[in-house]
């Protein structure tokens, strides 16, 4: 018993939390954000700018300055460091962070006297890191369609993805050959930033490694027929792939200029969305949740391994034991802020604007970006109406229905669950919060902390550490703090909207 420290490193921002399994305290996050903090990076939304939308790689040396900052804040705080028991984290799922053969010798080299980016850079054998939010690799992804058919989906748990890490290694090693030959290890971000927080080689964890479209759900090994075709070489540069309840490092002493003593057990990361799943109390079944970040995922947890019926859908390892269902909408919190600040608004003038609008009146295809489910390769915005002379509350109203009646559709539920659990920085909006609860006829939840990856890589570390069941956990750290019952009489309202938005992607996307 005792602190447990959880990190998150999500497309924008670099986040921690400690939870006391003694007192079932949570402290206040602390955080760094990407584009307001470490501006010289060039990432102002956690990637770097590119002309080609589909293109998004960030740069794995904002990661790093980040971790020196983030600790830097937390050797400030009025955390108990010194009683920190055990410490894991979370990533941003699908990311690649491309290594040469010298990353080993400079992981276990570090000294406090320099920053992590200054000392790790000559081990970059790649530039930049594609994120989850690349989609420049279709080409990639119909090579293995063709080659493997339906048995990516059968044995990985997901169609080969754009954004998935399988594929973006594919595209490196068939476009920059020599900088493919010069690559010793091929890390995720969770397992980038778990080695470095090591100082060595961390492998990868089965809840994270699941998106890669690499490995085996059968076997829980990395596919080898798969991994050849990808890449020559690839699995000699692959981390070992373990399950999420591994102690596989300590703290080393490099940390300790920031207070924290060394020798600190050191707990396999996990990937963002499966450290949710045990932050929002959802590890076991009969509920779902809805995460609303950067992007929006709709996820829940299966007993089994089993091909996902959607067919936008995945399967995930989940950290607890078994696996999880999940749904990415790529065009998630970004585009609610494209619109908030298309009307120059603050998020109170945005939520006024919306609530005075009549629900389910208005309907548009929210993909200001390229989006993942259903797959649109390119940005493109249609609605039902006329978008350059509508008010500012009938646009945004219809932006935040639209979200949740998408999720809706492709989460193709046979019958509603008996509660949503919402997490994500988003769940805090009080009008998206109802508008879910009415869309899916369900009551929504919220937890006591809204940081649901942080709280989950903080509860595995403390499960893996000291053998704390996951069910103790969830009933001392993520309880309920409020409940949204759905409005009745707005079913048939929806269930009509429902419909419409079908329509709409039909006539603009024919093939979906």
């Amino acid at each position: 018993m005792g602190c447990f420290l959880g990190l998150d490193a999500s497309t924008q921002s670099l986040k921690a939390l400690l939870v006391n399994t003694d007192n079932g305290s949570v402290s206040d996050v602390i955080s760094v954000h990407f584009g307001k903090e470490l501006p010289e990076f060039n990432c102002p939304d956690g990637f770097l700018p590119n002309e080609d939308s589909k293109v998004r790689h960030a740069d794995p040396l904002l990661w790093l300055a980040a971790m020196d900052l983030l600790f830097h804040k937390i050797s400030l705080s009025r955390w108990p460091l010194t009683e920190i028991k055990g410490i894991s984290g979370s990533g941003q799922q699908h990311g690649t962070v491309y290594l040469n053969k010298e990353i080993g010798a400079l992981l276990q080299n570090l000294t406090p006297a320099k920053s992590l980016a200054e000392q790790l850079r000559p081990g970059l054998s790649r530039a930049t890191a594609p994120i989850w939010m690349d989609a420049s690799t279709t080409e990639e992804c119909d090579l293995l369609r063709e080659k493997f058919g339906m048995r990516m989906r059968r044995d990985t748990g997901s169609d080969a993805a754009e954004r998935f890490s399988g594929p973006q290694i594919m595209k490196f090693a068939r476009e920059e050959a020599e900088s493919w030959a010069g690559t010793g290890r091929v890390h995720l971000v969770s397992s980038f930033l778990a080695s470095v927080l090591a100082g060595e080689s961390m492998p990868v964890d089965y809840g994270d490694g699941a998106g890669m479209n690499l490995l085996n759900l059968h076997t829980l090994q990395w596919d080898r027929d798969i991994s050849q075709f990808i890449a020559p070489g690839l699995l000699a540069k692959l981390p070992k792939c373990v399950p999420s309840c591994t102690v596989p490092g300590k703290l080393p002493a490099y940390f300790t200029k920031y207070g924290l003593p060394a020798g600190i057990p050191l707990v396999v990361w996990s990937g963002d969305n499966p450290s949710s799943l045990i932050g929002c109390g959802g590890a076991t079944r009969g509920s779902a949740v809805i995460s609303l970040g950067t992007s929006d995922t709709f996820f829940g947890s299966m007993a089994t391994f089993s091909e996902a019926p959607q067919r936008y859908g995945h399967v995930f390892g989940n950290p607890a034991g078994g696996f999880m269902s999940l749904i990415c909408f790529t065009n998630g919190s970004l585009a609610r802020e494209k619109m908030r600040q298309k009307f120059s608004l603050s998020w109170e003038e945005f939520n006024q604007a919306a609530e005075v609008v009549e629900p389910g009146k208005r309907i548009m295809l929210p993909f200001f970006m390229p989006e993942s489910t259903p797959t649109v390769a390119s940005p493109c915005v249609h609605a039902d109406f006329d978008l350059d002379n509508a008010t500012p509350g009938e646009s945004l109203r219809a932006l935040l229905e639209s979200q949740a009646l998408t999720m809706k559709i492709h989460a193709e539920l046979k019958q509603p669950p008996s509660f949503i659990r919402l997490t994500g920085g988003a769940s805090a909006n009080n009008l998206l919060q109802q508008i879910i609860a009415d869309v899916f006829q369900t009551e929504v939840c919220l937890g006591e902390s809204p940081e649901s990856a942080a709280l989950g890589a903080a509860l595995r570390a403390a499960n893996a550490v000291e053998k704390i069941p996951f069910e103790t956990l969830t009933k001392q750290f993520c309880k309920v703090s409020r409940r949204i019952e759905p409005v009745r009489e707005r079913a048939s309202v929806y269930d009509h909207a429902l419909n419409n938005f079908r329509k709409l992607l039909r006539n603009a996307h024919p093939d979906k």
